[in-house]
């Protein structure tokens, strides 16, 4: 491989780790850029030297996303389910936020570099609280029960991004790790 093309595949993947990372805080599926890159480097670069990454790695990798995607789907609808909210409840808490993280990111907060990310997370939150409060509204439930399933939705939401973005800066060290050892 000539350096011109190393050097490339090397800073577009270090760009699609940044992408990826940024893209999980939204709620995207941004950990499976970071895994279809390494996949891509493993295939496309070096397969010896410092600078290779194996498929073990892009495997152990892929294990590590499925992880991170199940725990914030599970935690959005078990924020909804822990308060007696019901199936209807968790669906609209998932369709809430993913509405109020585009709305977020596009809105933003006057925060340099993180302000849309911060903006992305919150809105998604809010957006999963007010998905499932309107669904148990609009099943007849009380204002109080409604609002105490939207705020669990809300901290559910908060918890599975979290845990996601955590996954996301494993997998981020992984594979940089990969590539210097």
């Amino acid at each position: 491989m000539d350096h011109l093309l190393f050097y490339t595949a090397l800073v577009a993947l270090l760009a699609a780790l940044a992408a990826g990372w940024a893209l999980t805080l939204m709620g995207l599926p941004g950990n499976w850029l970071i895994v279809a890159t390494a996949a891509l480097y493993a295939w496309l670069a070096p397969t010896g030297g410092i600078t290779q990454i194996a498929w073990p790695t892009v495997l152990a990798t892929a294990a590590l996303a499925t992880v991170g995607e199940l725990v914030e789907l599970a935690a959005g609808v078990w924020g909804a389910r822990r308060a007696g909210g019901s199936r209807r409840a968790a669906i609209f808490s998932l369709v809430g936020s993913l509405g109020g993280t585009l709305a977020g990111a596009a809105l933003g907060i006057p925060i340099p570099v993180v302000g849309s990310a911060i903006a992305a997370v919150l809105g998604g939150a809010c957006g999963a609280l007010a998905g499932a409060a309107f669904a148990e509204h609009t099943l007849g439930e009380a204002a109080g029960h409604s609002m105490r399933v939207g705020h669990a939705a809300f901290w559910g939401r908060l918890l599975g991004t979290g845990f996601k973005s955590i996954v996301a800066s494993l997998l981020a060290v992984i594979v940089l790790g990969a590539l210097v050892s």
